[in-house]
């Protein structure tokens, strides 16, 4: 069994700055890419930012230059440093893991339940 736990959403103010992380647990063998989705009212779900197990990032051009993504490989963690929030940065943000439970299992896809993030004055 593979949980992905996401903390660190909230309320904030435009220009203000949140951290979020997503702790990956349970029988895991080995973490390939990590990464970061979220899904505002009535839209898609949309790739914010990815990291590969080497450290190779991608990130939405929406969010360049504002948003950071790294993580952790020994605690399967995975952090968003978020700044210069926006209102249109409002959403619901999941984080998902490509990973396998064993030697012998091929790699997939798990995901967090997400946490809410909401720029507002």
């Amino acid at each position: 069994q593979v949980q992905l736990v996401e903390s660190g959403g909230g309320l904030v103010q435009p220009g203000g700055s949140l951290r979020l992380s997503c702790a990956a647990s349970g029988s895991i063998f080995s973490v390939n890419d990590m990464g970061w989705y979220r899904q505002a009212p009535g839209k898609v779900r949309e790739l914010v930012a990815a990291i590969t197990n080497g450290d190779s990032t991608n990130y939405a051009d929406s969010v360049k230059g504002r948003f950071t993504i790294s993580r952790d490989n020994g605690k399967n963690t995975v952090y968003l440093q978020m700044n210069s929030l926006k209102p249109e940065d409002t959403a619901v943000y999941y984080c998902n893991a490509v990973l396998r439970t064993s030697y012998r299992s091929p790699y997939s896809m798990y995901w967090g339940q997400g946490t809410q993030v909401t720029v507002s004055l």
